[in-house]
This record gives C-alpha cells, sequence and structure tokens, in this order.
C-alpha cells in the first residue's frame, strides 16, 4: 500500500466530473488543531472564514461548472471541540456549494459504517485517508472495482441516514 501526500487531492478536484463525497470520522484533525482559525474559535472568539478564500472560491467555482462536492460527518454527543468548530464552518462550505450532512456515531456503528474517513470522486477513484492519531499520514489511491463499490455502499447507507445542519445545531442548543 503506496501513501499519497493528501495535496494528490487538488488533482482529483480539478478532474472529477460529476461527484465528489467525503465521509469524515475523526473526533479530531491535527490540520485544524494547529490552525489560527481554530485556536481563536476555542478560546471564544467565534468562526471566521479568514484564510479559507481560496477554498471557498475553489467550491463555488465547481458548484458553478454543476459539479457536486459533499459529504457525511460522523459527530458525537457531546459535540467534540473540532467537530463544534467544523459545524461553526459548515454554513461558508454550504454557500460555496457544498452540502453538507451529519450521523451520529453511535448511529453509525449501528448502521454498520466503516470508521475510515475518505474521499469517493465519481463513484470510481477512493482515496482513503490514513492516521496516526489524529495526524493525517497520507492516502491511499483505490481503484480496485470493489473496493469503490464498497466505498459506495457506505455513502449511500450514509447518506440514508445522515441529517442536516438546522437538525444538529437544534440538537446542540438544546443541550444548553
Amino acid at each position: 500500500m503506496a501513501l499519497e501526500k493528501t495535496s494528490i487531492l487538488n488533482d482529483f478536484f480539478d478532474e472529477f466530473e460529476h461527484t465528489a463525497w467525503r465521509l469524515e470520522t475523526r473526533e479530531s484533525y491535527a490540520s485544524d488543531l494547529r490552525s489560527d482559525r481554530y485556536q481563536r474559535f476555542i478560546q471564544g472568539g467565534g468562526y471566521t472564514p479568514e484564510g479559507r478564500d481560496g477554498f471557498l472560491a475553489e467550491r463555488r467555482r465547481l458548484a458553478g461548472e454543476g459539479k457536486k462536492v459533499q459529504r457525511v460527518r460522523i459527530v458525537d454527543q457531546p459535540l467534540t471541540d473540532n467537530q463544534r468548530f467544523l459545524l461553526a464552518s459548515a454554513p461558508y462550505n454550504t454557500e460555496a456549494g457544498e452540502k453538507i450532512r451529519y450521523l451520529w456515531r453511535d448511529q453509525s456503528a449501528f448502521r454498520k459504517v466503516p470508521l475510515d474517513d475518505f474521499w469517493l470522486f465519481d463513484s470510481s477513484i477512493l482515496a482513503r485517508f490514513h492516521f496516526e492519531g489524529n495526524e493525517t499520514l497520507g492516502v491511499e489511491l483505490i481503484r480496485e472495482p470493489a473496493e469503490v463499490v464498497a466505498a459506495c455502499r457506505v455513502r449511500d447507507l450514509a447518506e440514508h441516514y445522515a441529517f442536516g445542519y438546522t437538525r444538529l445545531c437544534s440538537w446542540v442548543l438544546s443541550q444548553g
């Protein structure tokens, strides 16, 4: 198994034709935890999209071309600090054209959704993330049909049971 740097994903975002779909399963991501945005957020400064202009512009471009970028985030009860941070960023991603939905971690275990992070491009290329702790080591690029079909099944299952931003925000507010 050869791991590629995550920057290779930029090539797939340039080349995919229809849909890029992500499953996010981690309680936290080191890349977020290191960011100034996260540090401000965790210290009570709220969320700002500062420094994400290029990312958001790219998502708008893809949406303008009719391409779909979607993700399901596995979340905990209560949300981890990193999950709250990602929830705060969601309106900006959504405004830029992404569709983000959520699935409770205990529900995902019940539904037998494997807890592997991955991107699935056009239901034909699987980019499975590998981690050590919350640090991304790289991605494994998979084109083998059986593994890609298995990821498509995970996508379909997760999408079927996932719920939207408003429901998650309502739950967060109900927790005080």
